[in-house]
């Protein structure tokens, strides 16, 4: 009865006190930011080199894709359990496990490049995709005990730290292919190491530093206003089912990346076909990733500000010159090249902020973490439809056919926002 009692009286505080609660707020933003600088560093090798060790182990290009589509299929389980974690262990426990998960897995990949077990890479590689879906799912903790007009700029916050660890990966993939090969580990298996450290910090970062837990924190507050503040209830009822925001959201999300994750998994072997060294690939796609989350403080104010319609519509737009520049840009051009996969990024940057705005303003509390992490499933399912299909593409037809196809599929964005705002008059 007494901690029952000190735990009202916790929860009464952060109701009473809006700069305690603020407080709380920041402190969340900071530690959940601390884990994404690296996570994002464990996220790059997946991307930059997980086709490439495919391709030196099988010997083929049409399998290329494959590696993308396992680590993003792995993410979708890890979605669905990370989601389920959090939503009844709280945040901290969720992420946590995600991520240290997701470095056991990196381990596995350079376990199975040494002994050149293709079997084992394939399904270490899946295992690797928890922290890719930890490491994504990170951004919705930022919103728990954030209003309505701040939960974009929430999202963003978590997102651009992400940047510092995204951007650093790609320029220590020569450094850690150098590592690696001293200490008698494949070249292309050396950011995996990377991968490993990284994501295993993230999570003990969060297990360590996420006290008191922002979704336990929440789903109090929502359940105390109910009871003593006669809060009515159809209130939180409407908002939870909210299917109209939650069909928009994950749409714009899904086909977001899907389009993304299609051209960037082949832009590494487009341009090892084509001349470009391993320093050059690394900085195409350090842009790229970049292109993914440094914007995000803007994109967030602007998803506040300018309305989520408006940027998913800026989603397509952006997606589509990118397709364009990368189906029309000569093989050799660098500059180009870097252009559209900076467009690419960005894009996605605008899909994923304000789709996720929506998912977050369609769910309460204390449904919300099991939501998302559902939704983020079929998110990282699309992106493993994008990574598989990608390499057979280019195999059949070219690394030219792909991004065209790509960025004119970005143009749905424009019907369903456009379906959205009719819903709503």
């Amino acid at each position: 009865m007494f901690a029952k009692a000190q735990e009202q009286d916790s929860i009464e505080s952060y109701i009473d006190s809006p700069e305690k609660l603020k407080k709380l707020y920041r402190r969340v933003l900071f530690v959940v930011s601390l884990s994404q600088i690296f996570g994002g560093a464990g996220l790059t090798a997946g991307v930059i080199v997980g086709a490439l060790l495919a391709q030196q182990m099988l010997g083929t290009d049409a399998y290329a894709g494959v590696p993308a589509a396992l680590f993003t299929l792995g993410s979708a389980g890890a979605a669905l359990i990370v989601g389920k974690l959090s939503q009844r262990y709280g945040r901290r426990t969720g992420l946590s496990t995600g991520f240290i998960v997701g470095g056991l897995g990196a381990i596995g990949v350079v376990i199975a490049a040494i002994i050149n077990s293709v079997i084992l890479l394939f399904a270490s590689l899946l295992i690797y995709g928890a922290g890719t879906a930890t490491n994504l799912q990170a951004r919705y903790a930022g919103t728990d005990l954030a209003n309505k007009k701040q939960r974009a700029t929430a999202i963003s916050t978590t997102m651009v730290m992400t940047t510092f660890g995204a951007v650093a990966g790609p320029n220590l993939v020569e450094v850690m292919g150098k590592f690696a090969s001293q200490i008698g580990v494949p070249s292309l298996a050396g950011p995996f190491i990377l991968s490993a450290i990284a994501f295993i910090l993230a999570g003990l970062v969060l297990f360590i530093m996420l006290r008191p837990d922002p979704l336990y924190i929440a789903n109090r507050i929502a359940a105390y206003k109910q009871e003593y503040e006669h809060v009515n209830r159809s209130d939180f009822v409407d908002k939870a089912i909210n299917k109209r925001g939650l069909t928009v959201g994950a749409t714009v999300m899904i086909l977001t990346q899907i389009v993304m994750v299609a051209i960037m998994t082949m832009t590494p072997v487009h341009m090892k076909h084509h001349g470009h060294s391993l320093a050059d690939v690394g900085i195409v796609i350090g842009f790229h990733i970049g292109a993914m989350y440094l914007p995000s403080l803007i994109t967030g104010v602007l998803v506040d500000k300018v309305g989520r319609t408006a940027m998913s519509i800026a989603s397509g737009i952006t997606l589509l010159f990118a397709g364009l520049i990368a189906a029309f840009a000569p093989s050799d051009s660098m500059i180009l090249l870097v252009i559209a996969l900076s467009l690419l990024g960005l894009g996605w940057n605008f899909g994923l902020i304000s789709g996720t705005a929506q998912i977050v303003d369609s769910t309460e509390p204390s449904t919300r973490a099991k939501t998302q992490g559902t939704l983020d499933v079929f998110i990282a399912l699309a992106g493993a439809s994008g990574g598989a299909l990608s390499g057979m593409v280019v195999a059949n037809t070219s690394y030219a056919t792909l991004s065209l196809s790509g960025g004119l599929l970005s143009l749905i964005l424009i019907p369903v926002v456009i379906w959205s705002r009719r819903g709503r008059a």
